[in-house]
This record gives structure tokens, C-alpha cells and sequence, in this order.
């Protein structure tokens, strides 16, 4: 058993149950959940929890105790699994305390992102299930509706928590019900402009709405936090807030002068609230602030939370301070890296080394971007709040002053590289297509209405496995491709994303690169970078009675699949990659068909309006379609579910064995 989260047994509480001051305790944290575990008798809580509604009738001492033993489960299941960790585990205390101390059979809490909803699963009825964590047939690693009664709201992506929990909050006014609607959103979600356009309505609604700012980031000293916790208690009271609405409605009625002096009143006490408290902000949204309280005090959590439930006028907004990664430490000292992990070893924290020696595509990228950034100037590194993911982070080490990180604001994101691009820069904005999907209007107006060159170093396209249909980069051939001005390339490979990339930055004009997830295909690579034609695809392999046509990470297995179908059909089939996927390779596609008259097109993409859609719009507006046999295997019109990129790739029909038998069928019709 490796050392687990640190937690006070019940002997070390005080005989009233309740613990004794944070200076008392420092060396009783230090127990061990395991020392607890092998004391007679023990019963493990949180295998006794079958419903939420539990958690309110249990102790302070047992709901630590629950801490510890959710702490315990996270870690060992998601070094197993993968997942997000950190997230998770600094949350777990503020679950149980909401859980605690709502009604989630009728209250509604909705989490932003979802990454740190596993306590949230594990306490609402899912810790038997929770060893199937992002696996293919088990929980998902975000909330969904379909999955939990209690799960109130599906989220993947940031900063929807608060619009969300707004309009859930006008539909129970409007049906005449009391319930409490709660929105759980990270200081990071609230970079994103759709988390002030929700705090902006919900102020001028007025409606009873509880926001939990989950702060991990923010620093506040341990004197100024005291006071403010002070003053925020204080001014939150209902006989305070009662009061200052008696006396400014008295200054009001002050002829000819009792306007300026309650304009004047309200400035004091924003002035003096906001030199002692991070709460001006939320004030001048006309919500309620309570905070900054401490995200792993179970007791006052629980006392602010009652706090914020009592309020009746109006929103409120409850600052929470957390620490990523609480309880493991491993991740306490790193909570960037394990924010998502890999496998894992628990007992040191150390990853599972991959078996995989070929680079990511991911790896190549960053690679080749800072290699290019060394020759050209122009070029700046884009992304947003995801430089590791992206990659990006080399060229931030390498580049500081050509590297810019914009928080989860990827519609900026795009605007931004847009005004760069604007005064001669060639701006390279690395984002996850999932992610590209929140910034369509400025990709069309911002970017191409304009003619731009910026790039879009679009990752993970395609199926990107555990986490599922949020994140899945199923649509950007489809929401790019009809776009005026801008040009799409898909690179087959490692060696050719580098000349993909190399073309895009020297295109004047925008541009967007698809690539995947995951390791590349080992293949060498090939020189230095070069400039490609556009709209010229490549024939890797000539052939008879079949053409193939496969995009993107696609083209080698379907250079695999044909060397199994030749054994079959006794015929070899050409396989083309297109590279292009706008403009499309006009001239090489009419020649296919009018050589073959069965033709196969493989994409990871979604089939409805994808590149194959694309290459049947160009035959049938050019009178090239004369009875071709002609079959597309690409992502079918739903949400593909959670699994590894293996297993989801079978289930849709992608993988090597899949398309080799497509092509037999093919070739086998009359």
C-alpha cells in the first residue's frame, strides 16, 4: 500500500467530535489512512454510501475519514486508468461538503469542465463502477446526463457552468419551485468570456443562484485572507444586507442631495471592501461575495455554503481556496503535470514508460515549429492555456517573447493571431479541434473574410480515445473545408506534418493543419522541410480495379489493408493520399475517376460533410460520376463513445483489418 492522503483518526479529534485548532493538528495530519484501515474494526465508508442524501447524516470526523478514503480510490484507479487527477483530488473536501450539505435530489449543481467530478462520481453512486473509468463500456471521465440522475448537467468543455445554472435557475422560478442551483466553475474556466457573459445575466436577473469559485491559483496571504473571511462573513449577514438597503433608501430621500450622497456611500464601501477583498469584481456583477474560504476545511465549508444557500437577494458568489492535487504528493508539487495523466506507478507518482519509441506527432510538431521559429522571425507561437498539450511549451522556453499563452479564450485566440497576422506576423495557433470548435465566427470573420495568413496547428484530430465524445476532433474537416480563403492539409505522417507546417507558416493566406493524437508512424525523416504544391495529393501506390483514397493518419493503414486485399482479390489497388484537402487535388481526383469504377475513401473525420462529401460535390458538379461503386468509411453520424483510440477505431471501422475487408467488398459487387 503506498502512502496515502494524510487525515486525523477519530481519536485525534476532541470529545465534542469536533477538530481542534488548525495548531493542534499539524502533527495529527500526518496519520495515515492505512493506520486507520488496519484498526478493528474498521468499515469502509465510502463502500457504504448508496446515495448522496448519506452524506448529511454523517459526522465531521467520518466525513474526513471519507475524504481520505476518496483520495485513496482516485489515485489508485486513475494510475490505472489515466485521467485527471489533480483536478480531482483538489476538490474532494468541497464535494463532500456540497453533497453534505445540499439535496442533490432536488438541488442542482452543475460542474464546470468536468475533470474534477470523480469524488462527485464516486459519492453519487458509482464507486462500484469507478474501476471502469474512461474504458470502453464504463464511466465516462466527465459528468453526463445519461450516465447519473445526479449528473444535472454534461460538460467536457470550460466555462459553462454558470450559463447553464442560469437558465436552470429561471426554469424552476418559473415552475414555482424552491430548490438551490449551484455552478461550480475553476479560476481558469473564468478567463473564458462565456463565464462573464453568464455572470453579467445572472446579476441583471437577480435570481437565487449559488457560483463556487473553485481558486487554486490565486495568491492571497494568510492575514489578508483572515480579514477578508472576516468582512465577507460580516457583510453577508441578512441583517446587514438589510440595513445598508435601510440606509441607502434614507440618503435617497434626502432632498436635492440624497442621490449624490448614497452614490457617494456605495463608493466607500466599495472602496474599502475591495482594499481588503478579491470581492469587487463580483460586486460590481451585483453578486453576493463570500470568501476566500479555505477549500479543505470540511466545517467551514460546510458553515459558508449554509451562508450562501440563506441568501434570498439575488446571486452569490462563494470564492473557495483549493490546492490541485491535495493529498498526493506527487501531484501537490506538480499539478501541471498531473493535471491529465498516463498510467502511473501510485507508490512514487512515476509514469508507466511507454513501449512506443516513435515520437508523437504532437513531439514533431513542437520540434519543427521551434526549428522554423529559429529562421523566421514572424513566426509566433499561439495557444490557449495548453502549452504542454500543444507542445508548445518548447518554443515558450525557446521563445519567450514570440510565445503567448491566452487562457481558455479561444475565440480571442483566433482574433488575436488575426491582428498579428494583420502587421506582417505569421502567427501559429496550436489548439485541440475540439476546442477550435468555440471559435468558427472568428475563424470566418476575423481570418478569412480578411485573407490571413494564420495557421491552425489543429491537434488531435480525429479520435483522441479516453475522454471521449467532447473531445473527439470528429468535425473540423466539415466546419473548415467550406470556409472561402482558407486552404486544409491532412499529413499522412510525421515526416510530411513537418512540411505541412513548413507550408502553412509560408502560405499568404490562412491556413489549417489536421493532425492526431498519439505516436507517429517511425517513419525517416526525409530532409529538411519543403514547400508543397497546392492542391497536388501523392500516388503512393499504383493499381488496378480499386482506387483508395485515405486521409490523413489513415493513408498507412490503408497502404496496409491493400497489401491483405491483394492477397485476397489477386489484384493490387492504388492508393492516393490527397494531402490536400482544400483545394482539393482537382486533377488527380478526375483522373481516379475516370480510371476506376470502384473507389474507397477512408477519413477520420465525420462522413457528413467531410472530405469524401467534398470529392462527390467536385464528380457530380463535373459530370465525372458515370456508376462508380463507391463506398465511405469515416465517423457515422453520432457521438462516438469514451474508449482507447484502438478499440473506438474498430468499433467505427478504421482499422486495417476493417478496411481491408471494405475493399474485398467493394470489389466483389456487380
Amino acid at each position: 500500500m503506498f502512502d496515502a492522503p494524510k487525515m486525523p483518526t477519530p481519536a485525534d479529534l476532541g470529545a465534542d467530535g469536533q477538530k481542534p485548532d488548525r495548531a493542534e493538528t499539524a502533527p495529527v495530519e500526518q496519520a495515515l489512512l492505512q493506520d486507520v484501515l488496519q484498526a478493528e474494526p474498521y468499515v469502509s465508508l465510502l463502500d457504504s454510501i448508496e446515495r448522496p442524501s448519506q452524506l448529511g447524516e454523517m459526522s465531521e470526523p467520518q466525513l474526513e475519514l471519507l475524504a481520505a478514503e476518496v483520495r485513496q480510490r482516485i489515485i489508485e484507479v486513475v494510475s490505472r486508468t489515466g485521467g485527471h487527477l489533480a483536478p480531482s483530488l483538489g476538490v474532494v473536501e468541497l464535494t463532500l461538503a456540497l453533497l453534505s450539505t445540499f439535496n442533490i435530489e432536488k438541488d442542482k449543481l452543475v460542474w464546470d469542465v468536468g475533470h474534477q467530478a470523480y469524488a462527485h462520481k464516486l459519492l453519487t453512486g458509482r464507486a462500484r463502477q469507478f474501476d471502469t473509468l474512461r474504458t470502453f463500456g464504463g464511466i465516462s471521465g466527465f459528468p453526463r446526463m445519461a450516465e447519473s440522475p445526479y449528473d444535472h448537467f454534461g460538460v467536457g468543455h470550460s466555462s459553462t457552468s454558470i450559463s447553464a445554472a442560469l437558465g436552470m435557475a429561471l426554469a424552476r422560478d418559473l415552475s414555482g419551485l424552491r430548490h438551490h442551483v449551484i455552478a461550480v466553475i475553476g479560476d481558469g474556466s473564468l478567463t473564458a468570456g462565456e463565464a462573464f457573459e453568464g455572470l453579467n445575466l445572472a446579476g441583471h436577473m437577480g435570481r437565487r443562484l449559488i457560483v463556487v469559485l473553485n481558486d487554486n491559483e490565486m495568491s492571497i496571504s494568510p492575514n489578508v485572507g483572515a480579514l477578508s473571511l472576516f468582512l465577507s462573513r460580516t457583510l453577508s449577514r441578512r441583517w446587514v444586507r438589510q440595513t445598508r438597503k435601510e440606509v441607502l433608501n434614507f440618503l435617497r430621500s434626502i432632498p436635492r442631495i440624497g442621490q449624490k450622497l448614497a452614490v457617494y456611500a456605495m463608493r466607500g464601501e466599495w472602496s474599502f471592501k475591495s482594499f481588503f477583498t478579491p470581492g469587487m469584481l463580483f460586486e460590481a456583477f451585483r453578486f453576493n461575495y463570500i470568501g476566500p474560504v479555505d477549500g479543505h476545511d470540511l466545517g467551514s465549508l460546510r458553515r459558508h455554503l449554509q451562508m450562501a444557500a440563506a441568501v434570498e437577494d439575488g446571486p452569490v458568489l462563494l470564492h473557495v481556496r483549493t490546492q490541485k492535487g491535495k493529498g498526493y504528493a506527487p501531484a501537490e508539487k506538480n499539478p501541471t503535470l498531473y493535471h491529465g495523466v498516463g498510467l502511473f506507478t501510485p507508490e512514487t507518482g512515476q509514469p508507466v514508460q511507454s513501449t512506443a519509441k516513435v515520437p508523437s506527432f504532437t513531439g514533431i510538431f513542437s520540434k519543427t515549429l521551434v526549428e522554423l521559429a529559429e529562421k523566421d522571425k514572424r513566426i509566433i507561437a499561439i495557444t490557449a492555456a495548453m502549452p504542454e498539450g500543444t507542445g508548445t511549451d518548447s518554443f515558450r522556453e525557446r521563445f519567450p517573447d514570440r510565445f503567448v499563452d491566452v487562457g481558455i479564450c479561444e475565440q480571442h485566440a483566433v482574433t488575436f493571431a488575426a491582428g498579428l497576422a494583420s502587421q506582417g506576423y505569421r502567427p501559429a495557433l496550436a489548439i485541440y479541434s475540439t476546442f477550435l470548435q468555440r471559435s468558427y465566427d472568428q475563424v470566418v470573420h476575423d481570418v478569412c473574410i480578411q485573407n490571413l495568413p494564420v495557421t491552425l496547428c489543429v491537434d488531435r484530430a480525429g479520435l483522441v480515445g479516453e475522454d471521449g465524445a467532447t473531445h473527439h476532433g470528429a468535425f473540423d474537416i466539415a466546419y473548415l473545408r467550406h470556409i472561402p480563403q482558407i486552404s486544409l492539409l491532412s499529413p499522412r505522417d510525421e515526416d510530411m506534418l513537418r512540411h505541412c507546417l513548413y507550408t502553412s507558416l509560408n502560405h499568404d493566406g490562412p491556413c489549417a493543419l489536421r493532425y492526431p493524437r498519439g505516436a507517429g508512424f517511425g517513419v525517416p525523416l526525409d530532409g529538411l522541410p519543403r514547400l508543397l504544391t497546392p492542391g497536388r495529393g501523392e500516388v503512393l501506390q499504383d493499381g488496378e480495379g480499386i482506387a483508395i483514397v485515405a486521409v490523413g493518419s489513415r493513408v498507412h493503414p490503408a497502404l496496409e489493408a491493400a497489401a491483405q486485399a491483394e492477397q485476397v482479390l489477386g489484384i493490387r489497388p492504388l492508393v492516393f493520399d490527397p494531402i490536400w484537402l482544400k483545394p482539393l487535388p482537382q486533377e488527380q481526383l478526375a483522373t481516379i475517376a475516370r480510371r476506376f469504377d470502384r473507389i474507397l475513401f477512408v477519413e477520420e473525420g465525420v462522413l457528413a460533410g467531410g472530405f469524401a462529401s467534398a470529392v462527390l460535390e467536385f464528380y457530380a458538379d463535373n459530370g465525372l460520376m458515370h456508376g462508380q461503386k463507391i463506398k465511405r468509411l469515416g465517423l457515422p453520424d453520432s457521438f462516438v463513445e469514451h474508449g482507447s483510440q484502438l478499440r473506438l477505431r474498430e468499433l467505427v471501422g478504421l482499422r486495417t483489418k476493417n478496411i481491408a475487408e471494405a475493399i474485398v467488398e467493394l470489389a466483389k459487387q456487380k
